[in-house]
């Protein structure tokens, strides 16, 4: 059966560093970190003060106080950034094809927030009979796509996809197939997350994962850059539009990019550790190529997971050398992670978002704060300023805990003549 091409029409964004598509786009080619001293509660117990907030977010504004009181943080981005993101596909408000149309919107954690402040607020004195009845509709990982789901009348497959921080590479790769099979005609997709909060950072900080580097917030995340010592946590959504390619064409869409394919593999390792060999980091990215026709001199451009770990950039960038070998050294390689910190489990919707970006407008946005080259990093990753290229196929990389990888292949739209 021949498969049915899918591209990209509209995008949504709310991020650390704006919560609108051009204002996440802008402070990335304009080179700006998101990241500063955590404002949402007080973090002098832990060893990290930093991280990439959201900024300028009133739900109640947004969504509507009564809506808003029924979602966690994190479903409310997700809400917001899809509303962005039909709106700038002009989507048809056709219920026929809102029928054909799914939501699959990957969270790593859900509504962590939702289960914090109610066991704060009725384990003290075990009041169990005092917890909410939105207590449970809240917290589910898959509230985004359902609120997403209702909010617009879609009808198609809505669930969530859970596999940490590669959470928004596999809802990419599942709404693909769902498109590519004939499933669905469009799927609204991407990931939110919603982690700068107390139990989220104390779990990351007491395994030593996040950057202390507390007197310098802007200059913390670092990834490939010899003096990295962890990841800055992040916050927020992107949402894109994802539409069978002929339908797009026929109602006259404006296409950001097409998603070629992916590639998925385990490392079967460690539950929290990446493999030191990058066997299945090397697999995902082998298998994306495969699966989406590429050879690899065809690919310009890497979209690194890049967190700023010492041990994992080192993993990923040997890995895209083994994968690519002499071409390796051709491609620019960015982690946009310096900006907007790690989203987890919708860090590959947001850089998915600034793949589709880089493609449609040819400009790469840099890897900030690489000050001290890694002699064991050899790669060129796009150091502090956006590049002006035309490339005609960028990966996407998004590996996470529990051995999980997935790779997603974008490449440049063109309209036949």
């Amino acid at each position: 059966m021949e498969k049915r091409r899918v591209v990209i029409t509209g995008i949504g964004a709310v991020t650390p560093l704006g919560n609108t598509r051009d204002a996440f786009w802008n402070a990335l080619v304009a080179g700006r970190s998101g990241v500063a001293l955590i404002t949402a509660y007080d973090s002098s117990k832990l060893h990290t003060h930093i991280a990439a907030e959201v900024k300028d977010f009133d739900p109640d504004a947004l969504i509507g106080r009564r809506e808003a009181r029924r979602m966690d943080r994190y479903a409310h981005f997700a809400y917001v950034a899809a509303r962005e993101a039909l709106a700038d596909a002009k989507f048809p408000d056709d219920i026929e094809v809102r029928a054909r149309t799914g939501a699959i919107v990957a969270s790593g954690i859900g509504g962590i927030i939702t289960v914090e402040d109610t066991v704060v607020a009725v384990a003290p004195n075990k009041a169990w009979d005092r917890i909410s009845p939105f207590f449970v509709p809240m917290l589910m990982s898959n509230a985004a796509a359902a609120h997403i789901s209702m909010a617009h009348g879609l009808r198609g497959p809505v669930f969530s996809v859970a596999s940490a921080c590669a959470s928004a590479n596999d809802a990419f790769a599942v709404a693909f197939d769902k498109i590519a099979l004939g499933q669905a005609l469009a799927v609204v997709t991407g990931g939110s997350e919603a982690t700068v909060m107390p139990t989220a950072m104390g779990g990351f900080d007491s395994m030593k994962a996040l950057s202390r580097r507390n007197d310098e917030p802007e200059r913390a995340s670092r990834p490939f850059d010899l003096d990295r010592d962890g990841f800055v946590l992040g916050e927020g959504s992107a949402i894109l539009v994802l539409e069978e390619r002929d339908f797009a064409m026929a109602r006259g869409a404006r296409i950001y990019a097409e998603i070629l394919g992916y590639g998925q593999s385990a490392d079967a390792f460690h539950i929290a550790q990446p493999d030191p060999d990058s066997e299945g980091v090397i697999l995902a990215m082998k298998r994306a190529l495969h699966n989406s026709g590429i050879t690899k001199e065809q690919v310009g451009y890497v979209n690194a997971h890049g967190t700023s770990t010492p041990l994992g950039d080192l993993a990923e960038s040997q890995a895209i050398e083994t994968v690519f070998g002499e071409q390796a050294y051709k491609l620019a390689v960015s982690s946009t992670k310096s900006m907007h910190g790690h989203l987890l489990g919708a860090a590959g919707a947001v850089e998915g978002a600034a793949c589709a970006l880089a493609l449609y407008y040819g400009i790469l946005p840099p890897t900030i704060n690489y000050e001290r080259p890694d002699p064991e990093c050899r790669l060129d990753y796009v150091p502090n300023v956006a590049r002006e290229a035309q490339v005609e196929v960028a990966i996407s990389n998004g590996f996470g805990f529990g051995g999980h990888n997935a790779t997603v292949v974008f490449g440049r739209h063109v309209v036949p003549a």
